[in-house]
């Protein structure tokens, strides 16, 4: 069973290592140590939680997508027609085209925050290989 430091299981929930090791302390997220004393996540308990966390964001009652990125607007290039908007999500770097009015009326520019909605029929899965043990 794979298993996550918590500056792994952070980057993975997209959040600090400090938020982590808060929700460990509290007794919200579970981990073991290792024999350097390190802390530990079971992956498959860790996937248990954000399947979990899914659950609180309001949104997914009311859309059939799924896939729902929240982030910040880190760049938006306009022409007279289209506009192309970034969007950076914790890790995930979010490009979106759209029409211009629609970027005008959604108020989208650099440093405001949006939510990336994606429903697709193809989506593509890739691993670094091997995993901890």
């Amino acid at each position: 069973m794979p298993t996550y430091q918590i500056s792994e299981a952070a980057d993975l929930l997209g959040v600090s290592a400090d938020t982590v090791r808060r929700w460990v302390d509290s007794g919200r997220l579970a981990a073991t140590r290792d024999t350097s004393a390190r802390r530990l996540l079971d992956g498959a308990e860790l996937a248990a939680f954000m399947r979990a966390g899914a659950d609180e964001d309001p949104g997914r009652r009311l859309s059939s997508a799924r896939n729902r990125f929240r982030g910040l607007v880190t760049n938006v290039v306009r022409d007279r027609v289209m506009a192309a908007v970034e969007i950076q999500a914790g890790p995930h770097r979010v490009v979106s085209l759209m029409s211009r009015e629609a970027a005008d009326e959604l108020g989208l520019d650099v440093g405001s925050t949006a939510t990336a909605v994606v429903k697709s029929t193809n989506v593509v899965v890739e691993t670094t290989g091997g995993r901890h043990a």
